[in-house]
């Protein structure tokens, strides 16, 4: 079983988004406004650097007990005692993950579809539906699954629902009723201009909701 998790405001890195003030600057700032959960997501970073990198995030959100994760990279999750991995479809296997991470790993599950979500392994700690909007942040994914494909898969399953693409404040409130136990965002913190008080107005739906 893996370690406790709060997935209901998850924090995606995105480098370019966090601009001159950095990735691990930007972190530290969402975390003080409320963040508990965090996704390293590198797509051009080297190993070394990566890991590197993750190590630095790690003990920034330890320092606030909440766990990191990170993107697709099971051996840089490994390499920097990060907490859990973010799977997606055409990454590495849930039991190749779980095997090389242990017990205690969280571990997620893209899924795009009510047929994936159905057919994922029950050895994920969460699935990630996604995208529910379209985002610019991410060119590569399928037909958006709007509000009723969140209330579909929340249907389907039991573990924690985060929903990914294209949330921000305007719209979280009705994910959030659509089922969903967790937001995660990216642009809407990591480009704010004060990503603490972005992180806060996320925070404070969870009284809302």
């Amino acid at each position: 079983m893996s370690r406790p998790f709060d997935p209901f405001l998850y924090l995606v890195t995105d480098r370019a988004l966090a601009g001159p003030r950095g990735v691990a600057e930007t972190v530290r700032l969402a975390l003080e406004g409320g963040v508990t959960l965090v996704q390293l997501r590198e797509k051009t970073l080297a190993r070394e650097p990566f890991v590197e990198e993750a190590r630095r995030l790690k003990d920034i959100c330890h320092a606030r007990g909440v766990p990191l994760i990170v993107n697709d990279d099971i051996a840089v999750a490994r390499a920097a005692g990060a907490d859990g991995v973010h799977l997606g479809q055409s990454d590495a296997s849930v039991a190749q993950a779980r095997e090389t991470l242990g017990p205690d790993a969280i571990i997620g599950l893209s899924v795009e579809s009510v047929e994936q979500a159905r057919a994922s392994s029950l050895e994920i700690d969460y699935i990630a539906a996604s995208p529910v909007f379209a985002t610019p942040t991410k060119t590569d994914t399928a037909s958006p699954l709007g509000l009723e494909g969140v209330r579909a898969i929340r249907r389907l399953t039991d573990k924690p629902l985060v929903a990914i693409g294209g949330i921000n404040s305007a719209n979280a409130l009705e994910v959030l009723q659509a089922g969903a136990d967790g937001l995660a965002v990216i642009s809407a913190i990591m480009a704010a201009p004060d990503p603490r008080q972005a992180a806060r107005e996320f925070r404070r739906l969870r009284s809302l909701h």
